[in-house]
């Protein structure tokens, strides 16, 4: 019992980890995004965890975890209705079955988060229910039951121990389906080329970066979903040299493209690099760790230039960070899985410790499949969305502002409009003598 009681804290602890990254969803989005729509941000990330928790409670831990077949389970609606034994897919933890959904609701919720971080500044707030009803009920727990679940990919030896393919590749295809569906930013592209439109606050998105960093160890070594017995340091070691290295990786290969040593590319490094070891982070030894972060941080740059090669807007980097990471993530175990870990965990040993194709070809199956599933029922329900209530808001809602068109305040108000009790001192020279209540949205060079 006594184990028992340890293994369920420390899910319970992890859990709560996970859910604390939210706030660094919060702050790095925020930080990427304009001023006059710092205030929907936040109110988007509210409204988005509090739906996933919703419909994961309801059903997507059901068709996630549950009984049913290869491709999706059908047991444990609303956790325990007819089924108050637990989802067998889970058994091998201690902890209880409430801890359980705990924690992989907070997955969930992270796996969402990431879908919007590309297509900030642009869409209406009625669109974030109806897609995250689909994503969370239906599309994530899919992808879950096929591996985590027990379902087809699990079955074929496809290894991901904390979501480098299931949370963060599904999360960052259903995010460039959004973000071509949507459409760029006014002023994104001007003949062809795009226009760097910078966040607001360079500072609040890197305090998001190590939110989600820390955030991130309990997303690991949580996976475990137990703590007695398990080998929770080489986890915790191989995340971390990880994010570490997926920021020398952005850094250098940064520099070496742009010219400059770009702040925002070195903090979607680290974000790449952890998202690389999420998946291999329970197979790998501390130097793959670190091979992995490097490739993951240089990839990650790679894909961000490639995305505005294609007219994609991403103001967040998500489809970078997360899908090149993920990628990443998901082939690692191909080359790198010790043979310990193989015999511990499940599948073939990687190509480096002689374990041939076999492993590397099943990752490269899960890749596609994830990746293709993803896009198109994220597509289609983007697209769906698009032609029924809208997707995105309209130009004058953008050029003004999410904030005080759809929230009715501003996240700044000294910023935008004259402050009861602020002095013309407090107000910026444009807002002087402003009459109050008076807006000002101020637009960047190519908005019209």
């Amino acid at each position: 019992m006594e184990a028992v009681a340890i293994d369920t804290v420390w899910v319970v602890v992890a859990g709560c980890l996970v859910l604390f990254m939210q706030a660094g969803f919060a702050m790095l989005e925020v930080g990427f995004s304009r001023m006059k729509n710092a205030g929907a941000v936040m109110a988007k990330v509210l409204i988005n965890m509090c739906l996933a928790f919703a419909v994961f409670w309801a059903i997507g831990f059901a068709i996630a975890f549950g009984d049913g077949g290869d491709f999706a389970g059908a047991t444990g609606w609303f956790i325990e209705l007819g089924n108050p034994d637990g989802v067998p897919s889970l058994a091998y933890s201690a902890a209880d079955e409430n801890t359980k959904w705990f924690f992989q609701a907070t997955f969930a919720a992270v796996t969402l988060a990431i879908v919007w971080g590309s297509m900030l500044d642009r869409v209406r707030f009625g669109a974030y229910a109806p897609f995250a009803i689909v994503f969370v009920g239906l599309i994530y727990p899919v992808v879950v039951h096929w591996q985590w679940g027990g379902g087809w990919l699990y079955q074929h030896g496809y290894q991901d121990f904390a979501g480098s393919g299931v949370v963060h590749l599904c999360g960052a295809t259903a995010a460039f389906a959004g973000a071509m569906i949507v459409g760029p930013r006014i002023g994104k592209f001007r003949d062809g080329k795009p226009v760097p439109i910078p966040g607001h606050s360079m500072p609040l998105a890197i305090l998001g970066v190590l939110i989600l960093w820390v955030g991130w160890q309990g997303f690991n070594a949580g996976s475990w979903l137990a703590a007695v017995g398990q080998d929770l340091g080489r986890v915790i070691v191989v995340t971390n040299l990880s994010g570490i290295f997926g920021v020398i990786g952005a850094t250098i290969v940064a520099r070496l493209l742009l010219g400059t040593l770009d702040i925002g590319m070195m903090g979607n490094g680290a974000i790449a690099g952890l998202g690389a070891i999420a998946g291999p982070c329970g197979f790998v030894a501390p130097w793959g760790g670190a091979v992995i972060g490097l490739v993951a941080g240089s990839v990650m740059v790679l894909v961000v230039l490639g995305v505005d090669r294609i007219r994609v807007d991403d103001p967040i980097g998500a489809v970078a960070g997360h899908g090149g990471g993920g990628s990443v993530g998901v082939l690692a175990p191909g080359f790198l899985t010790t043979p310990s870990a193989a015999e511990l965990l499940g599948g073939r040993e990687g190509l480096v410790y002689g374990g041939g194709l076999t492993q590397l070809g099943w990752q490269l199956v899960a890749l596609g499949a994830i990746a293709s599933f993803t896009f198109v029922t994220a597509w289609a329900t983007f697209a769906l969305i698009d032609r029924t209530m809208g997707l995105r808001a309209p130009e004058d809602a953008e050029l003004q502002g999410l904030d005080i068109v759809e929230h009715g305040m501003y996240g700044y108000p000294e910023r935008f409009i004259e402050v009861p009790g602020a002095t013309p001192d407090d107000a910026l020279p444009e807002l002087a003598g402003a009459p109050a209540g008076a807006a000002t949205a101020p637009r960047l060079e190519g908005e019209s």
